[in-house]
């Protein structure tokens, strides 16, 4: 007696139950496709979840010293990547160290060490462990890597087959390979089988606040034997077209206590505006990492700072209203072209808001904002407004009888090449971001000098700006110049 069933592979298999020998199945097996093949070669189905583990490279995405430079590099000494693909979740644990630029003045570059996860559609960073004696460090949420990380599931070998098989990929044969595609939760992913039917480029697209819909692309080379997994040895990973990722894979094996252990994802804390009156119509927006200052002038409002994205720019607006009733935002100055800094603007820019930046950011604004924008659409993409620009590149005044605004190029700093930094004359209020961040109250001074800010001493000093209080884009709050001049001569 002969059974028929389908195997998990779904090929039609002739099943001999009866001791006796009977006739072989009359119909001819179909053959298996390239996926059917692929599923195969790499074990898919006996591989739930997955630990691989190596050396190599990581690029600090979206902070390049200025427009049209790399993404800053590290050299990574253990990256540790665990997969569980039926939760969905995943673990990627990094140390790494800044590779110093030739000719670049940067700080002593410290040891980091990352522990990330994503679990469905929750993302969040565990801090490193606190002193001994110390409380556990609290989870961090990242709403904004969820996409990322649910990509980097997804796009791996093992992960690209199986989501590729739930969902019903189409293939097409290519030269020498196959290439395959699919739409999984309203995303498209499309990737490349090589002749042996071992994913060789996988690709799919998340939304950037600052590069629209952003290609995130894998390639993988090298396929070997580890144990009795097959893998890439070398893990190539893209975003935007550069580089985030370049990996020698040195381990890889199931991994045997999946991620039953996943911390507690703490909540997204909503997007809060707290004021600090720093003058008469000067305002300090200041909420979660990034802050702002409103400057109410004449004929309308100029906002400083546009950062991280545009929840956070809606809610800046409204404060911004609410504070100076009855005027438009006509200006928002930008600081530099850092995505955490610059992941806002748009918004500004549907309001109809003038972009003051540094004249080399233009062309880059221009070109990134022109990507598409039809995985999040933001406010600019349904209006389609013109980004209008007032662009320097040493000194720019903001006339006012009131509250003239001073925006001036930090020359010479390692951290950015078309910095700025934003005066207030009548104020004697400076505003800057990342070339000093304020230590909270009580923490003790640092030990060693920092060039990003010894460079924003200097540079006020160079100008002869009469600077009495320093509003950080950063940091706990407002303080004293004799703070940032401690600071920038730390270690002399």
């Amino acid at each position: 007696m002969t059974n028929v069933r389908t195997n998990p592979f779904g090929i039609l298999t002739c099943l001999l139950i009866a001791a006796a020998a009977v006739p072989a199945c009359s119909s001819k097996k179909p053959e298996p496709s390239a996926l059917e093949r692929a599923a195969a070669a790499l074990n898919v189905a006996d591989v739930p979840a997955l630990e691989f583990s190596g050396t190599g490279r990581w690029f600090q995405f979206g902070q390049s010293p200025a427009p049209g430079l790399p993404w800053p590099q590290f050299d990574v000494s253990s990256y540790t990547a665990t997969i569980d693909y039926a939760k969905p979740a995943a673990r990627v644990q990094i140390t790494r160290l800044q590779t110093l630029e030739p000719g670049r003045e940067r700080p002593a570059p410290v040891e980091q060490k990352a522990d990330q996860y994503v679990h469905g559609t929750v993302a969040w960073n565990l801090p490193a462990a606190a002193p001994a004696g110390g409380n556990a460090p609290a989870p961090q949420a990242q709403p904004a890597a969820v996409a990322e990380r649910q990509a980097e599931i997804w796009t791996s070998p093992h992960g690209f087959i199986r989501a590729a098989q739930f969902n019903q990929a189409t293939m097409t044969p290519t030269d020498g390979g196959t290439h395959i595609e699919f739409v999984a939760d309203g995303r498209r992913y499309e990737g490349l089988l090589d002749a042996g039917n071992h994913p060789i480029r996988v690709r799919t697209w998340i939304d950037n606040p600052v590069t629209g819909d952003t290609p995130f692309e894998v390639t993988y080379a090298d396929y070997r034997a580890f144990g009795d997994l097959t893998f890439p040895a070398r893990i190539t990973r893209t975003l935007g077209g550069h580089p985030v990722l370049e990996l020698s894979v040195a381990n890889v094996s199931k991994a045997s206590t999946s991620i039953d252990a996943l911390p507690e994802a703490p909540p997204v804390a909503p997007v809060e505006v707290t004021v600090e009156t720093l003058a008469k119509g000067v305002y300090y927006l200041r909420g979660g990492s990034h802050h702002s200052v409103v400057v109410d002038q004449a004929d309308g409002i100029v906002v400083i700072e546009g950062p991280q994205h545009e929840e956070r720019s809606n809610a800046v607006i409204a404060k911004a209203k609410e504070l100076v009733p009855g005027k438009p935002i006509r200006y928002v100055v930008n600081s530099h072209h850092h995505f955490d800094h610059s992941g806002g603007l748009r918004t500004y820019v549907d309001e109809g808001a003038t972009v003051v930046t540094h004249a080399s950011n233009q062309p880059f604004y221009e070109q990134a904002w022109a990507a598409p924008r039809t995985i999040n659409p933001d406010r600019l993409a349904k209006s389609g407004k013109t980004p209008q620009f007032l662009t320097f590149t040493d000194k720019l005044v903001l006339e006012d009888k009131a509250h003239p605004v001073e925006v001036h190029h930090i020359a010479g700093n390692g951290h950015n090449d078309a910095f700025a930094m934003i005066y207030l004359p009548k104020e004697k209020v400076l505003i800057e971001g990342d070339a000093w961040t304020p230590s909270p109250p009580g923490a003790p001074p640092p030990s060693a000098r920092n060039p990003y800010t010894a460079n924003l001493f200097e540079n006020v000093r160079r100008l002869k700006l009469d600077v009495r209080r320093i509003a950080a884009l950063h940091g706990p709050g407002v303080a004293p110049l004799a703070q940032l001049k401690a600071a920038a001569e730390a270690g002399s």
